[in-house]
């Protein structure tokens, strides 16, 4: 990532007003320490938080077209989310995101499984005009994702082709994408 280049990452917690440090904020501040990828961290615990997250970045931060990766760490099943104990369909948040998310890749960490089908996902990326969704096959409590995660990240200082990417991430990380099922919808 060029140095005007940023993560813009949501997380869902049960209670916004609730302060603590979790295990992405960490992650977070490894990256921009390590690798010196800057991030804007939010936490929501509702859809309306969530919706006036995204509105807040794309309204108010006139840096928003320097966010390439638009991460996710919510749970939720195949092809929705989950905000307290409501589920919201992809279907939903595309029209959250309608014609929002151009060239943006929407990453989700293993807190949920991403499971699409063809269709769903190319919905989603027509509604919203996102460059892909990616996510994993699989959950494992006791191995999160946090780690590929920062390794996906920070192929895209290298290279701005995302298959490039994952083809990369595949060759260095094969037993974890393998293990988490990493995936690209694109």
């Amino acid at each position: 990532m060029d140095d005007d280049k940023f993560i813009f990452c949501l997380e869902a917690v049960p209670d916004v007003d609730e302060e603590i440090t979790t295990e992405t904020v960490k992650n977070l501040e490894e990256l921009a320490y390590e690798l010196g990828i800057d991030s804007i961290y939010k936490t929501c615990d509702t859809i309306e938080g969530f919706e006036d997250s995204i509105n807040a970045l794309l309204y108010n931060d006139l840096n928003f077209k320097n966010y390439e990766i638009i991460y996710l760490v919510m749970q939720g099943e195949g092809n929705s989310i989950q905000l307290n104990d409501y589920y919201y369909s992809f279907q939903e948040i595309a029209e959250i995101f309608e014609g929002k998310l151009r060239g943006k890749i929407l990453h989700f960490a293993n807190e949920k499984i991403l499971d699409l089908s063809a269709e769903e996902a190319q919905y989603f990326l027509d509604i919203t005009g996102a460059k892909a969704i990616s996510g994993y096959g699989t959950t494992f409590h006791k191995i999160t994702s946090s780690n590929l995660d920062k390794a996906f990240f920070s192929l895209f200082e290298e290279e701005d082709n995302v298959i490039a990417i994952v083809e990369a991430l595949h060759q260095k990380y094969y037993a974890l994408c393998k293990l988490l099922d990493f995936r690209l919808y694109y």
